[in-house]
């Protein structure tokens, strides 16, 4: 990513903190990662307060494994209640049991961690309405579409019951991820219907690309979408470019069509500018889940060397 020349960097560039910031919900318990609870919730520890906690959202726990959670967390109990945890409780189709125990979870942890974001999988109008009914006040739910088939009917369900969407952009095999077409149809319909998004898996890097797919010396290597190309195209589509222009950014690849200048962020002859990015965050691209921090980061100081003039 190039700059205009007053070289703007990416952790006080306006732009990029209208975009990034607190975007990751992490997923470190979730493949490729797959860490132990207690690994993962020392990571997420750690990331809160390191340089780059402005990116940081919730920590993505599932509902199954709360006692095991509230375990791995009592050491924390301190800091806690100084800087309060944000957590998405991941369900796995049981809704009315799973929110009453989130609701549960939220009375007695009360000010030091607040489950706010729900999330499961659902394939008709009958789950999306299950959800509606059981869904606590405050409690933000997403619900994971299948996007194989046109997902704008579910899509519009969603909308229509005051919930939000979510859309799997990968996973540890190459058939995990879907087609540019088909993640495009997705951010189309929600833009479409004004319907809020978040995004999991295989964002762990910028810009489109074929990377090892897990963390294994044999792991099987794929494309990859980056998150800019996801949350990009979504902030075009959002600010009323066509479809064709939003389908071009997803397949980006090239970092030198990306210009980080003082007043916005330039994808070739587009322009985004702060605001344009932080009203797409605030009520439309909300977040994307990656099982590694660490990971993104290392991308981020990547683009802060580009765009400083660095190697």
């Amino acid at each position: 990513m190039m700059t205009d020349g007053r070289q703007p960097t990416t952790d006080s560039a306006p732009a990029l903190r209208a975009l990034l910031a607190e975007i990751v919900d992490y997923a470190g318990l979730f493949p490729p990662a797959r860490l132990a609870m207690e690994p993962a919730v020392a990571c997420y520890a750690e990331a809160l307060v390191s340089p780059a906690a402005w990116m940081l959202g919730r920590f993505v726990v599932p509902l199954a494994r709360l006692d095991e959670f509230e375990a791995a967390v009592a050491s924390y109990a301190e800091s806690m209640e100084r800087s309060p945890w944000r957590l998405s409780a991941l369900g796995a189709g049981e809704s009315e049991t799973e929110l009453a125990a989130l609701e549960a979870f939220n009375h007695r942890w009360a000010a030091r961690a607040q489950m706010d974001a729900f999330e499961t999988r659902v394939s008709d109008a009958a789950e999306i309405e299950r959800v509606r009914r059981a869904l606590p006040v405050g409690v933000a739910a997403y619900l994971e579409l299948p996007v194989e088939a046109d997902p704008a009917p579910l899509v519009a369900a969603v909308g229509a019951a005051g919930l939000r969407a979510k859309i799997r952009t990968g996973g540890i095999k190459p058939e995990a991820f879907p087609s540019p077409a088909e993640v495009l149809r997705f951010l189309a319909a929600c833009a479409r219907l004004d319907v809020p998004f978040k995004a999991t898996a295989g964002l762990h890097h910028p810009l489109r690309a074929e990377y090892a797919l897990t963390y294994e010396p044999d792991a099987p290597r794929g494309l990859m979408f980056g998150y800019l190309n996801v949350f990009l195209a979504a902030a075009l589509l959002r600010a009323g470019e066509v479809e064709a222009v939003a389908a071009e950014m997803l397949v980006e690849s090239n970092p030198a069509a990306l210009r980080l200048e003082v007043n916005g962020l330039r994808w070739r002859n587009h322009l985004l500018d702060a605001e344009m990015l932080r009203q797409a965050r605030r009520s439309f691209a909300v977040s994307f889940g990656s099982c590694s921090f660490d990971e993104l980061v290392e991308g981020m100081v990547g683009i802060r060397g580009q765009s400083s003039g660095g190697a």
